[in-house]
């Protein structure tokens, strides 16, 4: 049968840079088998598979990486939410279109901007609970698992701490954009400390020092099992970083608004905006909010499971 689909690039106003992501607007029978196959086959960070619940406001989202289903990202709640309202399937009502997606983590709350009936930017609510850890590895250890100077390991405004919202990061902060672009991941130097294998597989390297003016942080994942070469997406790391950034005394109560980017220009730039109401409690809302552009579109002969083999 085909199934037609969409590809976006999401947390980018700018065709070629973000995350790229596959959205297939009506999955409606397909298995489990038949979508891990067509994600291994088109072979982007995520493809998403939208199914209807019969209700206009909501939909079902099943994401997989060529690798297998996870229960959640962000990126392609950006783009999901993009390519249903520019092919008609969802209809833009107002200034601001509300849809529900479902994906495995839960119900995602989405707000759609409308400009003329495009969609323009797309914003979606998270609340967690976070778990702060302040242990973290000495400066030298960190320094060896990045191959970087120990010396750029940032103690002024922040430090190195562990969060978790579900996924563990060790969030590690360094005094420049130059430090995160340069670093590279030392995989023998990570094998051979205990710390960090018990607690956290992904490194969150950031910077409050980048050199774009639409940006406050510069942030970029490590770790074991990201190619050496590779800058993935950092959106699924950003109810982490949001919990991180208001474990510091310095950020006192009140709504933030904060722009992160992931990349340089000439490597797939993404721009991701984290608003988060801080009260000092145990549960944490963040927004994140960003905008995407089409790249393509296509149709895809997908055979019944009876001809897999």
């Amino acid at each position: 049968m085909n199934y037609k689909y969409y590809i976006a690039d999401a947390f980018t106003n700018q065709i070629f840079n973000g995350a790229q992501i596959a959205v297939f607007p009506n999955a409606d029978g397909l298995s489990h088998l038949q979508m891990k196959l067509a994600a291994k086959e088109l072979h982007l960070s995520e493809t998403v598979f939208v199914f209807h619940e019969g209700k206009d406001t909501k939909r079902r989202m099943r994401i997989f990486t060529p690798k297998g289903e996870i229960d959640f990202a962000g990126h392609p709640v950006i783009a999901t939410a993009f390519v249903l309202a520019s092919c008609g399937d969802i209809e833009l009502t107002g200034t601001f279109t509300p849809i529900v997606f479902e994906q495995n983590s839960g119900p995602i709350n989405t707000n759609i901007t409308n400009d003329n009936g495009k969609p323009v930017f797309i914003q979606f609510t998270r609340k967690v609970s976070p778990i702060v850890d302040r242990f973290a590895p000495p400066d030298g250890e960190l320094a060896s698992f990045l191959s970087i100077p120990q010396g750029q390991i940032d103690h002024k405004k922040y430090n190195t701490r562990l969060v978790s919202c579900g996924f563990p990061y060790l969030v590690v902060p360094v005094y420049n954009y130059e430090a995160v672009r340069s670093a590279k991941f030392n995989y023998q130097a990570w094998s051979e400390s205990v710390a960090p294998q018990t607690a956290a597989q992904e490194i969150l390297l950031f910077s409050a020092r980048t050199p774009f003016q639409d940006a406050d942080f510069n942030a970029r994942l490590f770790g074991p099992n990201i190619g050496l070469h590779d800058d993935p997406p950092v959106g699924t790391a950003m109810p982490a970083f949001a919990a991180y950034l208001c474990s510091f005394d310095q950020l006192k109560k009140g709504t933030y608004t904060f722009a992160v980017d992931r990349g340089e220009i000439n490597t797939r730039r993404s721009v991701i905006n984290l608003e988060m109401d801080h009260k000092r409690e145990d549960t944490l809302t963040i927004r994140v909010g960003g905008e995407a552009v089409m790249v393509a579109e296509g149709t895809i002969h997908v055979p019944a499971v009876e001809n897999i083999s």
